[in-house]
């Protein structure tokens, strides 16, 4: 029998591990602190829920959301920061059956940072295999190589004003599929223009779809279409509409 003590360990070490590999700077490694103690088969749940998808090219569809906990970025402006420590554990099966009862055909994991729980791969592959359209919501700085085909990537690039645009991690655009989605969350004129140039760089509008939404309450959206149409680039600007529905700081929605 291992005592708590050794179990702790186990898993702080574990999570350095992790935060080395994403190069996770070590003043920045207790962002993984809440899944140093979490057992193998189980997941660190924020929340499941039905609402409306409100962003992506799936937005209006009703959509039950997996937000897993914990993140390993800190961005500005971000508006879940209540799933990076909040959470309980549960086993794969009961997230599995939950999601599941709701009997929806579009399901995204989202967080938080989903992929840095490693059960969450195989939990998108069980829900393709089970018919589900599948969207993983990721932050981009986390390696997207390992995530099941079937899955629709839609993959943050963090613009200067985020805080963390060192985080990017760019050779995850080689793990792509013409079919996935890459976001950019614009708060100023400094972020969009950065936008544009990383676009044309990697040629990202001829190689996938690519979304362009703003920080809710930095950018009107007006500013965005002017600067959009300007730019002569053939992307889509999109609205976050759940925060148009629901007031922008409620959950579960």
């Amino acid at each position: 029998m291992v005592d708590e003590t050794e179990n702790q360990s186990t898993g702080l070490e574990s999570s350095i591990r992790t935060s080395m590999q994403l190069n996770l700077a070590p003043e920045h490694q207790h962002r993984l602190a809440p899944l140093a103690n979490k057992p193998a088969g189980q997941l660190l749940i924020h929340e499941i829920y039905r609402s409306i998808q409100g962003e992506s090219t799936y937005a209006g569809l009703p959509c039950v959301f997996v937000r897993l906990t914990t993140c390993n970025v800190r961005c500005v402006w971000c508006d879940t920061p209540h799933a990076f420590k909040e959470g309980a554990l549960l086993s794969f099966e009961d997230v599995l059956q939950k999601v599941l009862e709701y009997n929806c055909p579009l399901v995204e994991l989202t967080g938080g940072e989903p992929l840095l729980q490693e059960e969450a791969f195989e939990l998108m592959s069980q829900l393709a295999d089970r018919g589900k359209k599948v969207l993983l919501e990721t932050s981009g700085t986390v390696p997207v190589d390992q995530v099941d085909r079937r899955v629709c990537i839609i993959m943050d690039l963090k613009c200067p004003d985020s805080g963390e645009c060192d985080s990017n991690l760019f050779a995850n655009l080689d793990h792509l599929k013409p079919t996935d989605e890459i976001k950019f969350v614009i708060a100023s004129r400094r972020d969009f223009e950065w936008t544009v140039e990383t676009i044309r760089k990697h040629q990202l509008d001829r190689r996938f779809e690519v979304l362009l939404s703003v920080v809710h309450d930095k950018v009107k959206p007006v500013q965005l279409v002017d600067w959009l149409l300007d730019s002569q680039l053939q992307v889509r600007m999109q609205l976050q509409m759940h925060k148009y529905i629901w007031d922008p700081k409620q959950r579960g929605v």
